[in-house]
């Protein structure tokens, strides 16, 4: 152990080899007053109330935009330069009939600015929908880091959230397959920190000098743009069965948790490898996590399909409908925590991005709480405008080596400053931090602040010296790097930790239920039947799925007419080793909903219905949390038997089964007769069977099911004379998300 003196703070340090068991950093911590006194530039700014003292609340990025929104009621129609506008309809013309004349300022300001409303969309996750709320820690969360937001259990630090997909562009579905994003900023006293992260735990590769080849090998192919936000076609296949790495990632994409039910429903992962520091400067490696507290579900391949058509924005007009209606969306924050001492103690690499830690080898511990409870004003100003980067932290969280997020951390601010047009893209009202900000930073593009005083730069004597540094401290200090001794050759090289790259998507098969088995084997069978080389979709099922699983591979190896081999032709420093088989974590069917909170029923109707079948239905559903949508022919009122009405909440083919939960037929002869009729009605039920829906039918209700040819001595379909027969059983039912049972034998259905 050497004692080290980082000269610029002052600070002695005992600094111990990396390689050592032992490996940590101490500081020995001297008066910071007296120790900075020593530079004479740099002072402490520590007693200045307009920036130290400062702090957020719930509110503050709220009141922060409420000096940039703007609503025209009651306002004249003016230019940008504000002059009332007399004539919006017209433009000046040598005439009636004649030439616009090019003095019309009104007009070309006008066009001016509408052939310049598009900026560049993001390479990645264009497609977005967000969300303001709030997080509020646990009093765990202190022990931790000393990140001012982790410190108070009564404190509630505004944030902004945006959930995406990967590969398609802005105009592309909701609900295609593909890896989501879940990336938040949190508006801190001490600065924003960004936690960029997605709905899946790891990523395709390892190194981010590979990332430009994973992007355009799983975009549209260059030749003609085809697919559209999907990963089924020749080029992504092509990359990923020559990258043996991705093997983990691409069983996760196989599987149900590429397209989410509701972003409620959705997990959410730091993926990397991050440090947390302490108060008294202890380091300790973090892998973070969002967990929805309503439970993890997702569609199913089907439905997700569908939804294309039917509604290619489900995902994010069912949030902006949850938050206008007060249903909040919230996850519990939690963190695996490995002590530095323990580093090379798992059968792989900590800093490897394609590999989990398995909760039952460290738990996930909350640390706080997520509530996401305001849509924003405005979603180019805000979602699309909003700048994340993963290199925007704050005093008590440090980065690992891991190179996937070392290259993030260059990427992210490239690419801002290019979408955003220029280096000022933090004065973006949405990318503004809450809390202060002074440097000398100066001019460029779109520059907003108007910076008095005549120096800067520093030190400077002209202005006093501000703005000015502030030293690191347990507390309100300023940034400070995790003092890690890092002594090695530049070499192009990946450490041999790095070698394994089947182990961990093996644990993830054997940790899935059969239901979810089944669907990754679908999902592998469609996703290359799309591919036209017949060489690449022999190579993925003779060379890398047989590593991960062979039954597996034989079973999608038999849908293509493909042998699969008999063992697994990888390397033995390949498949890797695990000292786990399955971690039952991993399956979504661990964290099922339970409840029907949240949930949304089809009371199908028409003229002739029960009305009080249907008050009963709904009031029934309103108790535990859940909504009930009458679904009708049309959308004229539906008289009931008994001579009211009924408004319909949305039409047969206006609002079908698959933007739905489950299906009530009520009763009523001639309304089940009238539905019974319809290929509409018919097919309603019939789809909602097929994608293992929970179905109740009340009196003559049944007599729909019959007519779709559903079955009705079947598990998860409940028949009854009157509501109270059929609600507890069909609510226990729809809190499993789906009849899992009736897995088999939904495709026997033609819907």
């Amino acid at each position: 152990m050497k004692p080290q003196v980082n000269k610029h703070r002052q600070r002695l340090r005992f600094v111990v080899d990396r390689d050592d068991d032992t490996s940590a950093a101490f500081a020995v911590d001297s008066n910071q007053e007296t120790l900075m006194a020593n530079n004479p530039h740099t002072s402490s700014n520590r007693g200045d109330p307009n920036d130290t003292d400062f702090k957020t609340t719930e509110q503050s990025k709220s009141e922060n935009l409420e000096k940039y929104r703007s609503d025209a009621e009651g306002h004249d129609l003016r230019t940008n330069q504000g002059v009332r506008i007399a004539d919006n309809h017209n433009s000046l013309k040598a005439g009636e009939r004649g030439p616009t004349l090019l003095e019309d300022f009104i007009f070309r300001e006008k066009l001016n600015h509408f052939d310049n409303e598009r900026i560049p969309e993001r390479i990645v996750h264009a497609r977005g929908a967000a969300a303001h709320g709030y997080f509020q820690p646990y009093a765990e969360a202190a022990k931790y880091s000393k990140a001012g937001l982790f410190q108070d259990p009564d404190k509630k630090t505004p944030v902004f959230v945006r959930f995406s997909t990967v590969q398609g562009s802005r105009g592309s579905n909701d609900t295609v397959r593909d890896v989501r994003g879940f990336a938040t900023k949190f508006y801190t006293d001490e600065g924003n920190w960004d936690l960029v992260g997605n709905d899946l735990p790891v990523f395709f590769i390892q190194d981010a000098i590979k990332f430009p080849d994973f992007v355009h090998a799983v975009k549209p192919e260059p030749h003609n743009e085809i697919p559209q936000g999907q990963s089924a076609h020749d080029t992504f296949w092509d990359f990923v069965s020559l990258m043996p790495e991705s093997t983990h990632m691409v069983l996760w994409t196989m599987s149900d948790r590429a397209f989410p039910r509701h972003y409620r429903y959705m997990e959410g992962f730091g993926v990397h490898t991050f440090r947390l520091i302490d108060k008294q400067g202890k380091a300790r490696f973090a892998k973070f996590h969002w967990k929805p507290l309503a439970g993890t579900c997702s569609l199913i391949w089907d439905e997700a399909q569908k939804l294309w058509g039917r509604d290619p924005d489900f995902n994010r007009r069912q949030m902006w409908e949850d938050i206008e209606n007060g249903n909040f969306l919230e996850y519990e924050f939690g963190v695996q925590i490995v002590e530095e001492e323990d580093e090379h103690k798992f059968d792989f690499d900590l800093l490897d991005p394609t590999k989990i830690i398995p909760e039952e080898q460290v738990p996930v511990t909350p640390i706080g709480k997520l509530v996401l409870n305001r849509n924003p004003d405005n979603y180019f100003a805000e979602t699309e405008q909003v700048a994340f980067n993963p290199a925007n932290i704050v005093p008590g969280i440090d980065f690992t080596n891991d190179p996937l997020l070392q290259g993030r951390l260059f990427s992210y601010l490239d690419t801002q400053m290019l979408r955003l047009g220029g280096p000022n893209f933090h004065e973006i009202p949405i990318n503004q931090p809450v809390a202060p900000f002074h440097n000398n930073q100066r001019d460029s593009m779109h520059r907003q602040t108007i910076d008095k005083g005549q120096a800067s730069y520093e030190p400077n004597s002209i202005d006093g010296g501000w703005p000015k540094e502030t030293p690191p401290a347990p507390e309100d200090g300023g940034f400070e790097t995790y003092y890690e001794r890092v002594d090695a050759n530049k070499i192009r090289a990946r450490s041999a930790s790095f070698g394994d790259h089947y182990s961990q998507a093996t644990l993830f098969w054997n940790s899935q239920t059969d239901v979810e088995k089944e669907h990754i084997i679908a999902a592998y069978t469609f996703e290359l039947s799309k591919v036209q080389r017949p060489w690449i979709r022999e190579r993925v099922i003779k060379e890398i799925l047989p590593n991960i699983d062979l039954e597996l591979a034989r079973r999608v190896g038999e849908n293509h007419g493909i042998e699969a081999p008999s063992s697994k032709p990888a390397s033995d420093d390949e498949l890797g080793t695990s000292s786990q088989q399955e971690s039952p974590a991993l399956s979504l069917m661990a964290r099922l909903p339970g409840n029907i909170k949240y949930r949304k029923v089809a009371i199908l109707v028409a003229d002739g219905v029960d009305g009080d079948q249907v008050a009963a239905i709904k009031s029934k559903l309103e108790a535990e949390g859940a909504e009930g949508m009458v679904i009708a022919p049309s959308m004229a009122p539906v008289k009931t038997a008994s001579g009211q009405t009924v408004a319909p909440d949305a039409m047969l083919n206006g609002q079908p089964s698959v933007t739905l939960d489950s299906v009530i037929v009520a009763g009523g002869a001639e309304s089940v007769e009238t539905l019974s009729q319809s290929g509409q009605g018919r097919y309603y039920v019939q789809e909602a069977y097929k994608h293992l829906k929970a179905i109740a039918a009340i009196g003559e209700g049944k007599d729909l099911l019959s007519a779709a040819n559903v079955p009705t001595q079947e598990d998860g379909i409940f028949l009854g004379a009157g509501v109270d027969d059929v609600f507890t059983a069909f609510a226990k039912a729809m809190g499993q998300h789906r009849v899992w049972s009736r897995d088999a034998r939904a495709n026997d259905m033609p819907a």
